[in-house]
């Protein structure tokens, strides 16, 4: 697997480019914008970008979705109740004193237990309300890309629209913390964690 990080957008999210060796088809993950960065990046290492996908969709997630998706025809793919909320992100913005294009609509939406497929890659969905109405997550041997739910030494707020305390500690617990304790955690912010540290060390658990 080829995995890439950078920060894009106005506050820096973590894009997460993701690749199949043998087919060389990529997903980005919750392009922030910089868009013309993202695609340097793929033709860097010869990835052709196959899907867009939204861990969430609060404005600093998706600002770059529709630009890339002109550039590269890739489907964006999110939780139907997250997708429920693209196009608004411009307003969403405005509010931080901020400016991000709005997002087209999802073309496809993913719920629990189901997988993405990529090439030889082979990731399973979990859901994980709590920061956001129903983020999602997405696992693959040794890794789990968390968008906003977990961050090293932290949690995402839970203070916006659809935000709940209690149902983010709990999908955690149970959908993050269960899983093996050397796993990376990719964060929508900030560095890379593991399971085993954030199940000893988080102060909110």
């Amino acid at each position: 697997m080829i995995l890439l990080q950078l920060a894009t957008g106005p506050i820096q999210v973590n894009t997460y480019i993701v690749g199949d060796e043998t087919t060389k088809k990529a997903m980005v993950v919750d392009p922030g914008g910089q868009v013309p960065q993202i695609m340097r990046a793929l033709e860097e290492h010869g990835l052709t970008c196959e899907l867009i996908f939204n861990t969430h969709t609060h404005w600093d997630h998706v600002g770059g979705n529709g630009e890339l998706k002109a550039k590269t025809g890739a489907p964006i793919v999110t939780h139907p109740d997250e997708a429920a909320t693209l196009g608004t992100e411009e307003m969403q913005a405005r509010m931080f004193g901020l400016s991000v294009p709005s997002s087209p609509p999802a073309d496809r939406t993913v719920r629990e237990g189901d997988t993405v497929e990529l090439g030889a890659l082979s990731f399973r969905v979990i859901e994980l309300p709590g920061h956001s109405p129903c983020g999602v997550g997405l696992v693959i041997d040794g890794y789990v890309f968390a968008g906003d739910s977990l961050f090293f030494g932290s949690i995402g707020r839970t203070d916006f629209p659809g935000g709940n305390l209690q149902a983010l500690l709990t999908n955690i617990r149970e959908k993050i913390f269960t899983l093996p304790d050397e796993t990376v955690v990719l964060t929508g912010h900030g560095p890379a964690t593991t399971v085993g540290r954030e199940k000893t060390t988080n102060p909110f658990f």
